[in-house]
C-alpha cells in the first residue's frame, strides 16, 4: 500500500510539471470576433446615366424609399418646378440633378422623423424639359431630348441623318446666341474636338444645299449641290467629266445672268450656270 501511494504521488508530480510545457506547445486561443461595423448607407440612389441630367418642368420622375412602398410617387414636374411628395409636401425640383434631389428628399424625411435612415431612389420616367431642336434637311426634324451628353453627330443620327438635298455643313446655334458652322465630313470623321457636345436649348440646322447647273458637252448634265471649296474643275468632275467632244477652253459660266471670266480654280457660287462647249476640229 505504501508503495502504491508513493507511485501515485510521483505520477501527480510529473503531470504537474509537464502541464506548463504542454501549454506552451498549444496554439493560442483565437480572440473573440470583433463586432462588424454597420455598412454605411446612402440617402440617395439614381441611375448613373441620369446622374448629370438637370430636372425641369414636364419631366416625369419616380421617387421611392427602399422598403417603404407607401412613399412611392410618380409625378410630372409642374411649370413652377415643384412636385408633391408624401409626408413632406410640395418640394422644388427644377435645377437639381436626380442625385441632389434624392439627397434633399432623404434629408427632409430624416429631419421630419418619418424615417431614421431612408434610402431614396430617383428615376426619370420621361424626359421633356431638356431637348435640342433639329431643323432643315434631316430625315426626321423636330425635338430631340438630351438625357445625357450628346455630340452633334449623335443628334443628327437620331434625326435619321442628312437628306441628299442637305448641305455639307451643319449650323449649331447655342442658347446664348453664338453659332458654329461644322463641316459634315469633319464632324463624322474628325476628333472629339470637331464634334462638340450639344446643350439643352441648342438649335441644329442643316440648310438646303446651294446648287449650280451644268450642261453641254458633259457626261452627266444636271443640277448639283455645291460642296465647300468647289471650283470649276471640281464642278466639271461632279458632272462626270467632259465628253470626247468637250473642251475646257470652251467652258462658259453665267452668274446672275452675266458671263464671268472662266478659270479652272474659280470658286462656284449658288446659281452658277456652266456651259461646256464643243471643241473645234
Amino acid at each position: 500500500m505504501t508503495y502504491l501511494k508513493r507511485l501515485l504521488a510521483l505520477l501527480i508530480m510529473v503531470a504537474a510539471g509537464a502541464a506548463p510545457a504542454l501549454a506552451q506547445q498549444l496554439p493560442p486561443a483565437a480572440p473573440p470576433p470583433a463586432a462588424t461595423a454597420p455598412a454605411p448607407t446612402t440617402s440617395g440612389a439614381v441611375n448613373p446615366a441620369d446622374s448629370g441630367y438637370i430636372l425641369g418642368p414636364d419631366d416625369v420622375v419616380e421617387v421611392d424609399v427602399l422598403g417603404q412602398p407607401e412613399f412611392k410617387t410618380r409625378a410630372r414636374i409642374r411649370s413652377d418646378g415643384m412636385i408633391a411628395l408624401p409626408f413632406i409636401g410640395t418640394v422644388q425640383v427644377r435645377g437639381k440633378t436626380p442625385i441632389t434631389f434624392a439627397t434633399d428628399v432623404g434629408a427632409q424625411l430624416r429631419a421630419g422623423g418619418y424615417y431614421s435612415n431612408p434610402i431614396v431612389t430617383v428615376e426619370i420616367a420621361s424626359y421633356a424639359s431638356r431637348y435640342v431642336v433639329v431643323l432643315g434637311e434631316v430625315v426626321q426634324p423636330g425635338l430631340q431630348p438630351v438625357d445625357r451628353a450628346y455630340r452633334v453627330s449623335e443628334i443628327i443620327a437620331r434625326a435619321g441623318g442628312l437628306k441628299p438635298s442637305g448641305a455639307d455643313y451643319i449650323i449649331v446655334r447655342r442658347e446664348d446666341g453664338s453659332e458654329l458652322k461644322l463641316p459634315f465630313r469633319q464632324l463624322a470623321m474628325g476628333s472629339e474636338a470637331d464634334d462638340p457636345v450639344v446643350g439643352a436649348g441648342d438649335k441644329i440646322y442643316v440648310p438646303e444645299a446651294e446648287t449650280f447647273y451644268i450642261y453641254g458637252q458633259i457626261n452627266a448634265p444636271g443640277v448639283y449641290g455645291i460642296q465647300t471649296g468647289m471650283t470649276v474643275r471640281k464642278a466639271l468632275a461632279r458632272g462626270g467629266g467632259l465628253t470626247q467632244a468637250g473642251s475646257e477652253k470652251r467652258v462658259k459660266i453665267f452668274r446672275n445672268g452675266e458671263p464671268v471670266k472662266v478659270e479652272m480654280e474659280l470658286p462656284i457660287k449658288s446659281g452658277d450656270v456652266i456651259v461646256v462647249g464643243e471643241r473645234l476640229f
